[in-house]
């Protein structure tokens, strides 16, 4: 049990605002920078009908931004630019990780250890500060762990249960010094969880390991959408099988979301071979949940129409998410929410 004053709310609960980190740097989008931006405006001009966009950019950069988003059509009155300069652009996992307090309002920042999914991509100092000047941005407490964990590595219900991977936390590329035991007591100091419960691996072609918000995700306190994939030559129907087996001592009810049909990079010369392609990734906000489409009309609405069933308060939105894709991630692995 956590004796923690602190709670790390679902996603479903009432937020003030959708945290993105801008991309910037041309090294790792090669020839690409200018197309993803133009996404990336798309992407907040669509949150900026929802929830105050808040974004992460060196000071610098704002001009340019705001001329991306005034052209995107994003809400001006809703988007906030601060001079927080990163690496990269994966807010979910460099971002802070926000907390409520147990009894009346209040919020703090969970501030871990990041290291680019175990030191693949450095540079990555500037990303790892990135809670820190948050916190101080906005004015909020913050607390500090040595532990190496990724926003994109855990999956909450709100009510003390929490979801991830081995592959990811007990990974010797993340806290080779740390025992299980040790990890869950820290994310429970943090996080005031009372209930860790692991499953196994993630999806083919993820760079971080294996992050459960590509394949297992809450939609309600007791209820999970679980990707599935139904040709049985692929690698992932094992592997989402495997966690599947492991979701019954959970004694949630678990519903089926099927996967995209593969994708990968036209002319083999990619880093990644096949591509990390899920609907799972999906991002829920103030009224709606915003989901990645893959130009697979079929797929998309299937998945679409399973998402509205689950969220029938909320306006269930598609955005194009190739273009993020292509560099091994979609819409939650971009975003990062801030709690009311």
């Amino acid at each position: 049990m956590s004796n923690s004053k602190w709670r790390f709310p679902a996603e479903w609960e009432v937020q003030e605002a959708v945290w993105l980190s801008w991309p910037l740097n041309p090294e790792t989008w090669p020839g690409r920078l200018p197309q993803l931006q133009a996404r990336f405006g798309e992407l907040a001009a669509l949150l900026s009908r929802y929830v105050t966009v808040r974004i992460n950019a060196v000071g610098s950069a704002h001009p340019a931004i705001r001329k991306t988003l005034e052209g995107a059509k994003a809400d001006p009155d809703q988007v906030q630019l601060f001079d927080h300069p990163t690496n990269d652009v994966w807010c979910r996992d460099h971002g802070p990780i926000f907390v409520k307090s147990q009894q009346g309002p209040g919020l703090s920042v969970t501030d871990w250890t990041y290291n680019a999914w175990g030191g693949k991509f450095p540079p990555w100092d500037l990303d790892n500060a990135v809670p820190a000047r948050v916190a101080d941005s906005l004015g909020l407490p913050r607390e500090t762990s040595r532990l190496v964990l990724e926003g994109g590595g855990i999956e909450g219900n709100g009510a003390g249960l929490l979801l991830t991977t081995e592959a990811v936390l007990l990974n010797p590329n993340r806290n080779p010094d740390w025992s299980r035991e040790e990890i869950e007591a820290e994310l429970r100091r943090l996080l005031g969880v009372s209930c860790i419960f692991w499953l196994a691996r993630g999806i083919e072609g993820d760079d971080t390991d294996g992050h459960v918000d590509d394949f297992c995700r809450f939609y309600a306190p007791d209820q999970v959408l679980l990707a599935v994939e139904s040709h049985r030559d692929d690698p992932n129907h094992g592997i989402l099988e495997e966690n599947r087996e492991r979701l019954r001592d959970l004694r949630v009810e678990v519903r089926d979301l099927p996967m995209p049909d593969r994708l990968e990079v036209a002319g083999g010369d990619w880093r990644l071979e096949r591509l990390p392609a899920s609907y799972a990734n999906f991002l829920i906000t103030n009224d709606a949940v915003i989901v990645p489409v893959f130009g697979q009309p079929r797929n998309d609405d299937r998945a679409l129409g399973i998402l509205r069933e689950c969220f029938p308060g909320r306006a269930v939105e598609g955005i194009d998410a190739r273009d993020f894709v292509y560099e091994g991630g979609a819409v939650h692995c971009l975003t990062q929410q801030q709690p009311a």
